[in-house]
C-alpha cells in the first residue's frame, strides 16, 4: 500500500489547494528515469511525515492543465503547497536529505 496518491486535473483543487496540511506534489511522467528514481524517496517521506504532510503525484502527460498552470517545463519537479499556494520548489531527482532540508519547515524537522 502506498501513501502517495495520484491527483488529476479534476481532483487537484480539492486534494492540494484545499488541503488542511501542506502537500508535497511530485510532477512526473512514466517515461522519466529520474522521476522513477525519486518515487521511493517520496514514498519514504509520505510514511515518515504522514501526520504533517500529504504527498501526491501528478502525471504531466495526463494532466496538462495543472502542469501548465504551474509552468512545469522539466521533470521531476517537486512543489510544496501550503494554504493553496506554492511555498517551496525543488527541481530534479534530489536525495532524501536534500528534500528534508528544503522542506524542513513543512515536515516539522529542524533546519
Amino acid at each position: 500500500m502506498t501513501l502517495v496518491t495520484d491527483v488529476t486535473d479534476a481532483t487537484f483543487a480539492e486534494a492540494v489547494l484545499q488541503a488542511e496540511k501542506p502537500v508535497i506534489v511530485d510532477f512526473w511522467a512514466e517515461w522519466c528515469g529520474p522521476c522513477r528514481r525519486l518515487s521511493p524517496v517520496l514514498e519514504q517521506l509520505a510514511v515518515e511525515y504522514a501526520d504533517r504532510v500529504d504527498v501526491v503525484k501528478v502525471n504531466v502527460d495526463e494532466n496538462r492543465e495543472v502542469a501548465g498552470r504551474y509552468r512545469i517545463i522539466s521533470i521531476p519537479a517537486v512543489l510544496v503547497f501550503a494554504g493553496g499556494e506554492v511555498a517551496a520548489t525543488v527541481r530534479g531527482a534530489q536525495p532524501k536529505p536534500v528534500l528534508e532540508r528544503e522542506f524542513a519547515r513543512f515536515l516539522g524537522a529542524e533546519e
